[in-house]
């Protein structure tokens, strides 16, 4: 691990990716102590996530808003300069270079933490080509994970199969935050890219963004002990 994490709960994200703030509460609730990290995307965030975050810090709990952002950098500055108020731990961008220098700006001295998206969870070299990229997947991570170091952002998020790319380019003082992480006998879904969260620890992630199999579990609770004691054995 190359990231200081003080409580190893903070390794696993829960990504709360239902349709609204009653349903996520009521996962927070039902997970209680089982988990301190929690990601916010864009459909719960257009619900009133952000009031959501808000409580959600209050509580003692760390949120991940996974907003994407992408635009024009004095726009993206602006932004970044308003969710800085929100108390959150980590905000995510494009990792386009533009985006990135405007977020950096926007952040100024906050504690918030930038991380910029390499090439989503969900595309193959074959959506790369569709998108009009001429580079495979594991080419534009790598070449974005090298802009994103220069451009200052905190960390990267990747597909956990490009983990040790990645830390080869940022070298060990950037935080790598992987999605996609499917625990073994769980279906891939949507997702591409995947690995369990014990190879991703171990391939050098230092959070695993973890959603379905916890959220939709029969018993939510168990199935975020089964995580965090995955991660505990490879961590």
């Amino acid at each position: 691990m190359t990231q200081k994490i003080n409580d190893l709960r903070d390794r696993m994200i829960v990504a709360l990716d239902v349709p609204t703030v009653w349903d996520a509460y009521r996962i927070v609730s039902t997970l209680g102590d089982g988990a301190s990290f929690y990601k916010i995307g864009y459909r719960l965030a257009f619900a009133g996530g952000l009031d959501l975050a808000r409580q959600l810090v209050t509580e003692g709990k760390k949120v991940f808003l996974d907003l994407k952002l992408h635009d024009i950098g004095n726009t993206v500055t602006e932004g970044v300069e308003s969710l800085t108020k929100l108390g959150v731990t980590f905000l995510t961008v494009h990792a386009y270079p533009q985006t990135m220098r405007g977020a950096v700006e926007g952040r100024g001295e906050a504690a918030l933490k930038l991380l910029a998206v390499t090439a989503l969870t969900s595309y193959d070299d074959g959506d790369l080509k569709d998108a009009g990229y001429g580079l495979a997947v594991r080419d534009l991570v790598r070449m974005r994970a090298q802009q994103a170091r220069t451009a200052g952002v905190d960390g990267i998020v990747c597909s956990a199969a490009e983990t040790e790319i990645v830390r080869d380019v940022i070298g060990p003082d950037m935080a790598i935050v992987t999605p996609g992480i499917r625990p073994a006998g769980s279906a891939a879904g949507d997702q591409k890219r995947t690995l369990t969260p014990a190879e991703a620890i171990r391939a050098g992630a230092d959070h695993l963004v973890v959603g379905r199999p916890i959220i939709r579990a029969a018993d939510p609770r168990a199935a975020a002990a089964a995580v965090m004691d995955e991660i505990a054995s490879a961590a």
